[in-house]
């Protein structure tokens, strides 16, 4: 081989070479711009556009949030939205929980206002989201500190001012876990701190289906049982429901 041939071998490895590094440098760099590009807010916003024009199905809905929140890094959340400046002074009421809402920093591709409402709930030890059920309405809740006592009720239908309702999650969440409620599934939540402190992030959508959304406080000690394993529980102002399940000064067991 003379000196011409081998200086062309040479030149045509080294190209090679660059190239190869530079597709595995572009390769690398695509993997980090890709949380940007697909970050978890855009996406829930997506979702919920998609709820809001009815192209999927609330308990859809659901789903897709609860394994949205599987895949995000938690520590991610708890920086995106601020936590710490969040909970900085809290008010905690002594019944029932408080509120902040969460706003989102500038992020391409996600509007200023998005479509769904964003807030952190938090309580004290033994305070409660009071147990009520929906209308027109769907939310997510992420656990963002402490533990909670979580119950979940269908509900099967109103009939005049009480709910019929049946059993369907009772269980300890912690931090990164989730739940959430549709018209479609889960309809009934009722929330207690077992912690000092406990917080949740929510997603909230309302007037689902172009119908005005509404809440019922239900007064689940005053259960009566049905033959079909359902239960009748009354439906009761906020102030009732607040003085009566807003702290828990003892724990009553509520049989499915």
């Amino acid at each position: 081989m003379n000196r011409r041939e081998f200086s062309k071998k040479l030149l045509a490895t080294v190209t090679s070479y660059a190239l190869m590094d530079s597709l595995f440098a572009a390769n690398a760099f695509s993997r980090l711009i890709k949380p940007l590009t697909s970050h978890w807010a855009i996406q829930l916003n997506e979702y919920c556009m998609d709820l809001k024009k009815q192209s999927i199905s609330p308990a859809e809905w659901q789903s897709l949030i609860e394994n949205l929140y599987r895949e995000i890094s938690f520590e991610e959340i708890l920086k995106f939205i601020n936590f710490d400046n969040l909970i900085n002074g809290f008010d905690f009421p002594d019944l029932g929980v408080n509120t902040k809402p969460v706003k989102f920093p500038k992020l391409s591709g996600l509007p200023s206002q998005t479509v769904f409402v964003k807030k952190i709930f938090g309580m004290k030890k033994d305070r409660a989201i009071i147990p009520h059920g929906h209308s027109n309405m769907a939310s997510a809740h992420l656990i963002l500190n402490g533990e909670m006592h979580l119950r979940h009720y269908e509900k099967i239908r109103q009939e005049d001012n009480t709910l019929i309702i049946q059993p369907s999650i009772d269980k300890i969440i912690g931090i990164g876990e989730s739940s959430s409620i549709s018209d479609e599934k889960d309809n009934v939540h009722w929330f207690i701190a077992n912690t000092d402190t406990a917080f949740t992030f929510d997603v909230i959508m309302v007037d689902l289906g172009g119908e005005k959304y509404d809440i019922h406080n239900i007064d689940i000690y005053e259960k009566q049982d049905l033959s079909d394993g359902t239960m009748r529980v009354p439906i009761i102002d906020v102030n009732t429901a607040l003085e009566k399940y807003g702290k828990e000064t003892h724990h009553f067991i509520i049989e499915p």
